[in-house]
């Protein structure tokens, strides 16, 4: 079972690949999706999104390919989600219930409720310039 959507997994892993190629202005969208192993059509329909939340840029060409729209130290992985999942994430019953809120919970409203709270300040405290030395060293994976 997974929290967060496959798009969204693929474009917290495709903004942290390209945050750990510091020495490099524009990553392809073919480096990426062969190296993460993500297909490139739904690649590129992903970082269309973040391009259009201001998370990437991008640019045709040779030499072109997406990079970061920002300083990583100013993009979260709360950001990232949030751009995806249109911040349903943070505010979604757990079950998917309709209306589910402190009127009219769920079995799982009380207790989803303060670990969502918890999970939300772990992505906003989670910035890209954090993780990206460990991923450029190999300390941490993004790939199977």
């Amino acid at each position: 079972m997974a929290l967060i959507s496959k798009s969204c997994e693929y474009g917290l892993r495709a903004a942290m690949y390209v945050a750990a190629q510091k020495d490099r202005e524009f990553v392809s969208i073919g480096e990426i999706s062969g190296e993460l192993n993500i297909s490139f059509h739904f690649l590129t329909k992903i970082l269309q999104l973040l391009t259009q939340h201001g998370i990437m840029k991008s640019t045709r060409g040779p030499s072109g390919g997406v990079a970061l729209a920002k300083p990583p130290r100013r993009i979260s992985l709360y950001d990232i989600v949030t751009a995806i999942e249109e911040g349903e994430l943070f505010k979604a019953c757990i079950l998917g219930l309709e209306g589910c809120g402190a009127r009219n919970p769920c079995p799982l409203h009380h207790a989803w409720a303060v670990e969502r709270k918890r999970f939300e300040k772990m992505f906003r405290g989670a910035t890209l310039d954090k993780l990206s030395g460990p991923i450029a060293l190999g300390e941490l994976r993004l790939g199977n």
